[in-house]
């Protein structure tokens, strides 16, 4: 693997390549080896359907699964919020880098806040995690489903982007990735977790490859070093959680743990569809470690369905 280029693969999209650009310069510095960048398309790309309606985030996921397994590519780049939560045979998640901001963002015409919004603002967003918080703070509004990229959702608000439809008062996106993309000038709130609690592994990268690869070798020693503990603890929690629910990335679960000084906490909420009703919970451990992390998500996710989150929204347990 020292001699021919390691394969990155990567979706297509502007964020996903610019934030692959990076995983591939880190590995490559790390490990001693050249990189090559693999665009690979996947569903989510291509249909412009609900996410709801195709499957969820997953298929965003498993185009490059598919390359890892086939060989076309060696590691494959995945905003960490798009990752199913079931194992895939033959894949391992060899590292999760320091993870960046886990907020999500508002970004509103003429610099409006959330609370400045008028009544009846449309607001867009693709994600039901987000529209029914949205719903909860605000119930006033109108909540527009969208899809597309960064930059077709911003040219949907107006006055924000010269020459875009215009026809939407504001969007809602992650920071992170507009961080990545260097259009944190058009945010004009970041929404504090108390207001919307992000999703599960948001503001995080999963850098995945096959198992095999993950045991030995200059690869492995790169996703090592390139691995962040205190990262891997707060995903490994939120995950477990949605997990333990059985609910898929686009349920309306907002999760968020982190590392403190007495160990690890967590706090989650489930809400229904219309934002109406919400259940927020609020726990912590003093293991932390994978292990212990697992059990924090795993023990949230029974509190909240003993308090009836299974009623609130679609879970299959």
């Amino acid at each position: 693997m020292a001699h021919s280029p390691v394969l990155i693969g990567t979706r297509g999209s502007a964020l996903a390549v610019t934030q692959t650009t990076t995983v591939a310069e880190t590995l490559s510095e790390l490990g001693g080896f050249d990189v090559e960048l693999v665009r690979v398309k996947t569903e989510g790309d291509i249909n412009r359907a609900a996410l709801s309606q195709i499957g969820g985030t997953g298929v965003f996921v498993a185009a490059l699964r598919e390359s890892l397994l086939s060989g076309d590519c060696d590691v494959a780049v995945h905003s960490l919020k798009d990752l199913p939560t079931a194992d895939a045979s033959g894949l391992t998640i060899g590292a999760v880098p320091t993870r960046v901001d886990v907020r999500d963002a508002l970004c509103a015409r003429d610099g409006l806040t959330l609370g400045q919004l008028p009544s009846g603002a449309r607001i867009g967003t693709g994600s039901p995690r987000r529209a029914a918080q949205l719903r909860a703070a605000r119930p006033d509004l109108d909540i527009v489903d969208i899809r597309g990229n960064v930059d077709t959702r911003l040219a949907r608000v107006a006055g924000l982007v010269e020459g875009g439809p215009g026809d939407l008062d504001a969007v809602v996106l992650a920071a992170a990735g507009l961080s990545r993309l260097g259009r944190l000038d058009m945010v004009s709130e970041f929404l504090d977790p108390s207001v919307m609690l992000p999703a599960p592994g948001q503001g995080a990268l999963a850098v995945e490859c096959r198992t095999a690869d993950a045991a030995e070798g200059p690869l492995s020693r790169a996703l090592a070093a390139y691995d962040d503990t205190a990262s891997r603890l707060t995903v490994t929690a939120e995950r477990a959680l949605l997990a333990r629910l059985e609910a898929g990335c686009t349920a309306p679960i907002g999760a968020l743990a982190r590392v403190t000084e007495q160990g690890l906490a967590l706090e989650a909420v489930v809400c229904s569809d219309d934002g109406s009703q919400t259940l927020r919970r609020y726990s912590s451990t003093s293991q932390a470690d994978e292990d212990g992390a697992r059990a924090l998500g795993i023990r949230m996710a029974e509190e909240l369905l003993a308090a009836g989150a299974a009623e609130l929204t679609e879970l299959a347990s």
